[in-house]
């Protein structure tokens, strides 16, 4: 199941955010296109250990469940809160939604050469742990089907 996920963020999930019209509203939540996109560029550098987080602020008595969760096929809720985030989101750093999808391109090229440099690499994601290669695409597949559907883009 890894090996179609990668092959998601690697080859589908880029074309289906350039194909999500730039002023299309959220179904759920506050952020803009461009900010998810950008948010989602974020998760993708933690992922990858580009941006490190030293601690895991979900309790440990927490931790199995999360991770329990990360690896079944429940999807993300809408209006999932994330602690990391601001209530109000932040404004857009890129100077445009092109620019915004290209970074985030690169970020998950970054992402997937990280790993295939160093298959045992584990990664910690404040909020699910320590993370190796497959439960890092796990999450981040899970993270970009929530979005997706967030923008009105359904996967089958």
């Amino acid at each position: 199941m890894t090996v179609e996920k990668t092959d998601f963020l690697k080859n589908r999930f880029i074309p289906l955010l350039i194909e999500i019209p730039s002023d299309r509203k959220p179904r759920w939540g506050k952020m803009t296109l461009q900010q998810m996109i950008e948010h989602f560029a974020d998760s993708v550098r933690i992922a990858s250990g580009l941006t490190v987080h030293q601690l895991i602020i979900t309790p440990p008595e927490n931790l199995q469940r999360m991770q329990d969760f990360l690896v079944s096929d429940k999807p993300f809720r809408e209006n999932t809160a994330n602690p990391l985030m601001p209530e109000v989101p932040a404004p857009v750093k890129i100077a445009s939604i092109e620019k915004a999808i290209d970074e985030l391109h690169s970020e998950l090229k970054h992402f997937f050469g990280v790993f295939e440099a160093n298959p045992h690499l584990t990664t910690r994601n404040p909020l699910f742990g320590d993370l190796n290669f497959q439960q890092n695409v796990q999450l981040l597949y899970k993270h970009a089907l929530h979005h997706l559907r967030q923008f009105g883009v359904g996967i089958e």
